[in-house]
Parts: C-alpha cells; sequence; structure tokens
C-alpha cells in the first residue's frame, strides 16, 4: 500500500502540489481493490462510487449502443487516474463500462470520502480541477483527431502520445479507440515507421 500511496503521491505532485497537511488527509481515504481480467468495474446504470488509480494493468471505459456496437473511449493504465468521473461527480448512473483488460491493482477512495475533502480543502479542490482541465483538454483534442484525421494520422498521433500502447493494449481495442477496420489497423501497425 505505501508503495501505491508514493506512485499516487507523485501523480498527484506532479497536478497541483498539496500541501503536507493535505496530503495527509488525501492519503487517508485510500484502500487497495484488485480485479481479474475482463472484469467490469463499473457498468452502465450504475453510478460510480469510487476514483481509482491505477497501480497495475489496463483498463478501458467504453460505451455500447442499442445495437450491441462498442465504442472504446480511453484506456487507463498505471499511473492515472480510472473510473467514470462524470458519474461519480454529477452522481449519475454512468453511460459507460469501465472494464479491465488484464488482471489489475488499484488504489481507491469512495466519492463519500473524496468530496468533503475536495470542498473543505483549497489545494485539494485546485489538484482536481487542474486534473479535470487537462483531462478535458486531452479530450477535445482527440475529438478534433476523431472528426479531422485520416485512419494513418490518428495512429501517429497515439503513438506520439502513448508509443508504449500497442504492447499494452490489444489491437482490436486500439482499431476500435481510433474508428479504424482491425484489418486496416494491422496494415498500419506493419506500414508505420515507430
Amino acid at each position: 500500500m505505501q508503495d501505491s500511496l508514493k506512485l499516487l503521491h507523485s501523480s498527484i505532485q506532479a497536478i497541483h502540489p498539496l500541501s503536507e497537511e493535505d496530503w495527509n488527509a488525501l492519503a487517508q481515504i485510500w484502500k487497495p481493490f484488485e480485479a481479474r481480467r475482463k472484469e467490469i468495474i463499473t457498468a452502465s446504470g450504475e453510478t460510480e462510487r469510487y476514483l481509482y488509480f491505477v497501480v497495475e494493468g489496463v483498463q478501458r471505459i467504453y460505451y455500447l449502443d442499442d445495437q450491441n456496437r462498442e465504442a472504446t473511449l480511453a484506456f487507463t493504465y498505471p499511473p492515472s487516474f480510472g473510473g467514470v468521473i462524470d458519474s461519480q461527480l454529477l452522481e449519475t448512473p454512468s453511460r459507460y463500462y469501465y472494464e479491465t483488460l488484464t488482471p489489475s491493482r488499484f488504489i481507491r477512495a469512495t466519492f463519500v470520502d473524496f468530496k468533503p475533502l475536495a470542498e473543505q480543502r483549497q489545494g485539494i479542490e485546485r489538484m482536481l480541477r487542474k486534473g479535470l482541465t487537462q483531462t478535458l483538454s486531452g479530450i477535445l483534442e482527440r475529438l478534433v483527431e476523431v472528426q479531422c484525421f485520416s485512419s494513418e494520422e490518428k495512429f501517429r498521433k497515439l503513438l506520439q502520445r502513448s508509443p508504449h500502447i500497442l504492447q499494452l493494449v490489444p489491437h482490436k481495442y486500439l482499431a476500435n479507440y481510433l474508428g479504424i477496420d482491425p484489418t486496416n489497423f494491422s496494415k498500419l501497425v506493419n506500414k508505420v515507421k515507430i
């Protein structure tokens, strides 16, 4: 647990440095959690109750439409935060699934514990706001890629952002994430010099 908290601490400090008092208060609310491969941690229709911090493994957030078509929206892996954050913060049922792709270890905090800390401690609130702003910026950048970039440009951009992703995530999920046919994705893997 101590190693997980150290990893969390360095990730938080990179977003917004916390005072020792704020960090000590925040560190108290995290508990270890493990999940098997291909386990749905949060399902559509459930309200997300936890903020996850990924210590080990790879997960994805995806949407399932009424025709059972999947749209992979995001991947999480160490060291990053995970979960269906809009469901948690808005306290509404999730429209998305949060699933492990590999066996995974986390530390997680309940929203019931996290919310009062963010409301009472300005440093934690600022860290949350900065983290959400960075996430929103990444989402907007991804929307531009989805709407304006060719398949090869999307593939290259993904590799620039996360050069190790081809080794972490099964290619069928990466193809889905990029909105590329799996056969064309395989061609890109062989064509594009990494």
